[in-house]
């Protein structure tokens, strides 16, 4: 069960040093207590402390993480069965899986598109994060991780055998770029043990059913293993679906510890249709899958997967934001164009990309309205013209333009007469309601007489 701050406090050495970079002892037992501060940030505390308050103020999905530097992934750490709750903590992976026996060519270009293919959306760089690499026989796996690591530093890597030694050897080969050893069952649970002692590496766990693997996690918490990924064992949409949503709600609701662990789904055993592997994916992403492993990932697979990951495992109760500034688009001078919109996100990016496409040079004004959208921005009162005409007096906009010209959005053409008054030696234009019409208007475009 979760602490208050006020037991936390109590736990607490008092010195209200301010080291921790909170002033005082109970504003860092309330930061600890609502998760948004470390135990571990006090120099003080002594180690029985940092085990009590540690373990009770752990999510009930425990956080693992797999390789080290560039090519670390984060799973687990959930706190909630349903986003609107709070918010889903870390991305699901995507893996592409590797076997030890395909061709040099399949293997080649598996490896190429998960360095290459990176996307980027509203300022956000997105791409696969993992390559599984399964034992066939062929090249042995520590050899492959190898070849992986060289040609995609940037992936963390799953190593999947049954064979124990295989995996040690894999695994030091990853060195500090630490792989998740896959392969764990009820029947060689007692390696498994042994083999998470010596690596250090988070354990697969791989059940017939659900009840089978709760039996086999249960003996590696017995024996002290307490980074483990889990898989139920179900190959299809409806038993990994069920599956995932039953350990979910046994982990949050229950606090139930045997199923307390990201899970691994493998859509590529699921099916032999790429697209369809992408389907089951996309419904195992939102229900709940820590990892996914996908036979390969092209770029029209991947980049969907992308935009529901993005989606989902972005802050309901944050809006992405860019920051309040003076943003050049495609080198502007003194005599160029310019407009102001608001700082979510998508709108900054949706204009800038269509004044980039209309290859006219402009100065893009961004006003911090706390990530709200234009309409809603005025209706909160946070993009009216007063506050407008502030910050374009204090932006430094009149340094870098001769003329004198404000392009509005067209959604606030009702507050044009407002702003002449705030701003009585601007001339302020009403521009297009929507992004899309932007370029023609820009292209039409000429200062004030």
């Amino acid at each position: 069960m979760a602490l208050t701050g006020i037991q936390i406090l109590k736990m607490l050495p008092k010195k209200n040093c301010g080291e921790c970079d909170i002033p005082t002892c109970l504003a860092f037992a309330m930061k600890v207590a609502a998760g948004q501060a470390e135990i571990e940030a006090c120099p003080y505390v002594s180690d029985e402390a940092k085990a009590t308050i540690g373990e009770a103020s752990a999510p009930p999905i425990r956080t693992i993480k797999i390789g080290a530097g560039d090519a670390q992934f984060t799973a687990g750490g959930e706190t909630c069965q349903f986003r609107h709750e709070k918010r889903f903590e870390n991305q699901t992976g995507l893996a592409v899986l590797i076997a030890t026996d395909e061709d040099a060519a399949s293997i080649d270009g598996k490896i190429k598109r998960a360095n290459d293919f990176v996307y980027e959306r509203v300022g956000v760089m997105m791409r696969n994060n993992l390559v599984a690499i399964k034992d066939n026989g062929g090249a042995s796996l520590a050899d492959m991780a190898k070849k992986v690591m060289e040609g995609a530093p940037q992936q963390a890597i799953i190593l999947m055998s049954d064979n124990v030694e295989s995996l040690k050897a894999g695994a030091e080969a990853c060195g500090a770029n630490k792989p998740l050893l896959y392969g764990a069952t009820g029947e060689n649970v007692d390696a498994f043990v042994d083999l998470a002692k010596t690596t250090g590496c988070a354990i697969g766990v791989k059940g017939k059913n659900l009840d089978d693997l709760v039996e086999t996690a249960d003996k590696l918490l017995a024996a002290g293993v307490k980074d483990m990924v889990i898989d139920t064992g179900a190959r299809t949409l409806k038993g990994a679906f069920e599956d995932n949503v039953v350990a979910r709600r046994s982990a949050v609701k229950e606090k139930f510890k045997p199923l307390g662990f990201p899970t691994i789904a493998f859509p590529c055993e699921m099916c032999d249709d790429l697209m369809m592997e992408a389907m089951i994916g996309s419904v195992l992403i939102a229900k709940y899958a820590g990892i996914t492993v996908f036979s390969d990932l092209q770029g029209d697979i991947l980049f969907p997967l992308l935009l529901e990951q993005l989606n989902i495992f972005t802050d309901p109760q944050r809006p992405m934001v860019v920051a309040e500034d003076i943003y050049p688009v495609t080198g502007p001078d003194e005599n160029s164009p310019v407009l102001i919109t608001c700082n979510f996100s998508l709108t900054y990016f949706i204009v800038s990309g269509e004044i980039e496409g209309s290859k006219v040079p402009s100065w893009l004004l961004i006003k911090d309205t706390e990530g709200l959208s234009v309409l809603t921005a005025w209706a909160a009162g946070k993009f009216g013209a007063d506050l407008i005409a502030m910050f374009v007096n204090k932006s430094g906009i009149l340094d870098k333009v001769k003329h004198r010209e404000l392009i509005i959005p067209g959604y606030l053409a009702t507050i044009k007469g407002e702003l002449e008054e705030e701003l009585p030696d601007w001339t302020i234009t009403i521009g297009p309601r929507e992004a899309g019409h932007l370029p023609a208007f820009l292209k039409e475009w000429k200062p004030a007489a």
